[in-house]
């Protein structure tokens, strides 16, 4: 027994140019291969021999068609083939000399009355939804005006991506109510269909996009299930860790000092703990928060015992020209009070960029070397100066 092979081709343009897709199926017949179903990408085809065939393509708004309207179609001579969209592909033999589906252009036009306001009004509610979109992504970006951040952090790479698959989908939607728009112009105006337009340039740029659309779309899925797969919290440890991470007991030099009391969630210790993360423009993101006590120890104001505290954000940027402006963003993102001014660049011999903010008790340090960044928010009584070679030890553990 015979089994018929189906083959799959990539469609050449958009479901509504009508005369390619008509040209294509034809010349496809004409090579061997039968259409025998539409899908979003791909037209499926069974191989056979090699015959003339005509195929025309009916506008309907229902996207089925009755038994009784395909029995009509077959005793003019047309079978039907498959539906996609809102159109409806019929065959004929070119021996059967089968009479046109549509004799008159300007009543044809009537056909894409209803289609041609489906798609308009389709096209408004995409392009109202990707302004909806913009406005979104732009308060993500811009409000707190650290796109850097943003983008190397990795908080909206998902939501731009798909963005620009939005993007994508307006342009189709209103591309395709101009294009039926100005088809029913041309029918009305007594221009009918052509059957044979050429359709090989459009099937070129088809492909392009298809293979740009196929990346994005991946992009979507992969990027924030690498990030689901990457992210890892765990409490952290009393010992020392081979990590670049800067440590509050090497930055007190207080052999009193001990843990503060722990802050569990999720069996972690959130008061002390460390955040693993990935992103395509930082492959290794660390965050860290530590908190301590020196028992017997007061702060100078008698608020309470002396409990010094310390955060660390670490980046390896995959762009290390993004490290200035990443620190910049770091300071605006994590400044709540302070002036700019307030925040000092100073030069050290082993580091790109240093940047220095101390008030009183508070003291921040925001540095880069090659494609490393770091910033640590240090609260206590140690000098700034232990902050800073503790940074620099541990930055050297991505550098190096």
């Amino acid at each position: 027994m015979r089994m018929d092979k189906t083959v799959r081709k990539l469609r050449p343009s958009d479901y509504w140019r009508i005369g390619e897709h008509e040209s294509w199926f034809q010349d496809m017949a004409a090579n061997g291969f039968h259409l025998k179903k539409m899908g979003l990408r791909f037209a499926h085809f069974v191989k056979g021999e090699p015959k003339k065939m005509r195929y025309r393509i009916d506008v309907t708004i229902k996207k089925k068609i009755t038994p009784e309207q395909i029995e009509m179609y077959e005793d003019s001579g047309w079978d039907y083939v498959t539906g996609y969209q809102y159109f409806q592909v019929y065959s004929s033999p070119v021996e059967r000399d089968a009479p046109e589906l549509h004799t008159d252009p300007a009543e044809q036009s009537f056909t894409f009355k209803a289609l041609g306001k489906k798609l308009v009004f389709n096209a408004v509610m995409v392009v109202v939804a990707l302004l909806l979109i913009i406005g979104m992504e732009a308060a993500i970006w811009f409000l707190d005006g650290t796109p850097t951040f943003v983008l190397v952090d990795g908080l909206a790479v998902q939501q731009t991506i798909l963005s620009i698959l939005i993007v994508y989908l307006a342009y189709i939607s209103l591309q395709a109510a101009i294009s039926i728009r100005a088809l029913r112009k041309d029918l009305i105006e007594g221009k009918p269909i052509n059957h044979h337009a050429p359709w090989k340039k459009h099937y070129r740029l088809n492909s392009v996009l298809a293979f740009l659309f196929t990346i994005v779309a991946g992009l979507s899925a992969i990027v924030p299930f690498g990030q689901l797969i990457k992210n890892d919290t765990q409490t952290l440890p009393e010992a020392k860790l081979h990590l670049p991470i800067v440590r509050l007991a090497d930055v007190e030099q207080n052999p009193a000092l001990v843990r503060g009391e722990p802050y569990m969630i999720d069996d972690v210790d959130w008061g002390n703990r460390y955040t693993y993360n990935w992103s395509l423009l930082a492959p290794i993101q660390y965050e860290s928060n530590e908190n301590g006590v020196v028992p017997g120890k007061m702060w100078g104001d008698g608020s309470g015992e002396y409990s010094p505290s310390i955060h660390t954000r670490l980046y390896q940027l995959s762009v290390p020209a993004l490290a200035d402006n990443l620190i910049a963003d770091l300071i605006k993102r994590f400044n709540y009070e302070y002036s700019d001014a307030d925040f000092v660049e100073t030069k050290h011999a082993d580091l790109d960029l240093l940047i220095v903010h101390e008030n009183d008790e508070i003291k921040e340090v925001f540095a880069s070397k090659g494609k490393a960044v770091i910033y640590v928010r240090y609260y206590g009584y140690a000098d700034i100066n232990s902050v800073i070679e503790n940074l620099v030890d541990k930055i050297k553990l991505i550098t190096e």
